[in-house]
């Protein structure tokens, strides 16, 4: 059973002995209606930022990296001016990560 909330990356991967056990990704599906955005100056090394005007959930950060693997393979340091990311729809979070 997992401590950590549904919006977490961590949240379905199991801790044992109070060891996090390894990572299960909680990959995030592509759709059609996902919106194309290029991170502009204000989201430059923030995804945090970014998450929160969408989402009004900063700890959502690590979903751009979950629906971008080819864009972001580092969710912090390759979330640069002028990279191009496909963005979930809030439905679309809620319904995969169920909060």
């Amino acid at each position: 059973m997992s401590t950590y909330n549904s919006t977490s990356p961590y949240f379905a991967t199991l801790i044992t002995d109070n060891y996090l056990n390894i990572m299960v990704d909680r990959p995030i599906p592509k759709y059609s209606d996902d919106q194309l955005f290029e991170i502009n100056t204000t989201y430059d090394l923030r995804p945090d930022l970014l998450a929160w005007d969408l989402y009004e959930n900063s700890d959502l950060w690590w979903v751009f990296a979950q629906r971008n693997p080819n864009t972001l393979k580092d969710p912090l340091f390759d979330f640069r001016i002028g990279t191009s990311v496909y963005l979930p729809r809030l439905t679309t979070l809620k319904e995969v990560l169920g909060f």
